[in-house]
């Protein structure tokens, strides 16, 4: 029962951690079979690294005569090494087996931490990682890019709102005058028409 459980947690924080999944991708790939031993109570598991995720038994894979790394503790070691997660803990374990897979299992191990579970969700949470002074700068120089070419922007449309204001007032100018000239014109037409038939 509780390896089920493990083996759940496992693969949540598998599927929501992608540097978690990058660091059990080398294992995954080579199929790694660890066997846990644990010391007070003494319990013993095997975890098999696969693309699905990280299975727990209480038996070898089927074709597997031997584990490939072997892992010796307390269980309060165990239980150290993935709560706290610090590197001491985790150098604190006995693991044997070939140099690379047992560099590659450490790697896991610190990142599978519940510190590093919980500072993977703090990360979604906050969202982006605060941006360094070179990040920083080059943000400023973008806004300040912007910034000028907005300025420059308005300049030009302040120019053409001006232009088109000159227009209108010259327009409701001429509009004006011909007005007066219709209506001067009609006067002298209307004095004309009037005269003719007197």
């Amino acid at each position: 029962m509780l390896l089920v459980f493990l083996e759940s947690a496992i693969t949540l924080a598998l599927r929501f951690d992608p540097t978690l999944r990058k660091l059990a991708y080398p294992l995954a790939e080579r199929g790694t079979v660890v066997c846990i031993r644990t010391y007070i109570p003494h319990v013993q598991f095997y975890a098999t690294f696969g693309y699905r995720g990280v299975l727990l038994d209480d038996r070898l894979p089927i074709g597997k005569t031997t584990p490939d790394m072997t892992v010796n503790a307390y269980s309060f070691q165990l239980i150290s090494a993935i709560t706290t997660h610090s590197s001491s803990s985790i150098e604190s374990l006995q693991i044997r087996g070939n140099h690379q897979d047992v560099h590659d299992f450490k790697e896991f191990l610190m990142r599978l931490g519940v510190a590093g579970v919980i500072q993977n969700l703090l990360g979604k949470i906050k969202g982006k990682p605060a941006p360094d002074p070179e990040q920083k700068a080059k943000k400023q120089e973008d806004h300040k890019a912007k910034i000028a070419e907005q300025s420059a922007r308005i300049d030009e449309l302040t120019l053409q709102n001006h232009k088109l204001t000159t227009a209108l007032a010259e327009l409701q100018g001429k509009q004006k005058s011909t007005f007066i000239a219709l209506v001067v014109v009609g006067i002298i037409a209307l004095i004309a028409i009037i005269m003719n038939f007197f």
